[in-house]
């Protein structure tokens, strides 16, 4: 995945991490399954630690906790990429599921493909496996709430 030289992080993984925990507590509860791993120029790197919470009979891994994934990879770009405003929200994610997943580490290679000043293109694609086969594909579009200002 290329580096795109031009858009500067404005957050690393861990305080990602640490926002998260904040603003979105739900998102793992107990557990950290879900987590910024690496956020580099223009994209970042998710982990899914996909355990038997996340199986389904025949212990595949649901297609719900690797959506869950794909959206988290657009959260983790639109933050650390336009700012750390927990008010970016997911507009649209469209997803593939290419093969099974079994539990384990699962990573997400999240790029921007466009970021503006109100929305953010990206795709994500989703690996697993000794192999680290693609298991999913998806592409997405958050929302960046307009910059609030503070008056004096």
């Amino acid at each position: 995945m290329p580096i795109q030289a031009a858009l500067t992080p404005q957050m690393t993984a861990d305080e990602i991490n640490d926002l998260l925990k904040r603003v979105y507590p739900q998102l793992n509860d107990d557990f950290a399954s879900y987590r910024a791993v690496e956020v580099f120029p223009g994209g970042c790197i998710v982990r899914l630690d996909a355990d038997h919470r996340h199986l389904r009979p025949g212990g595949t891994v649901s297609g719900p906790s690797l959506f869950t994934l794909a959206d988290i990879g657009g959260y983790v770009c639109v933050l650390s990429h336009a700012g750390p405003d927990a008010l970016s929200v997911t507009t649209n994610l469209n997803i593939n599921f290419m093969r099974k997943a079994e539990a384990g580490p699962i990573d997400g290679h999240c790029r921007i493909l466009k970021l503006g000043k109100s929305l953010m293109v990206y795709d994500i694609d989703i690996v697993a496996g000794l192999d680290r086969h693609t298991v999913a594909h998806a592409t997405g579009t958050y929302s960046i709430p307009p910059r609030r200002t503070t008056s004096g």
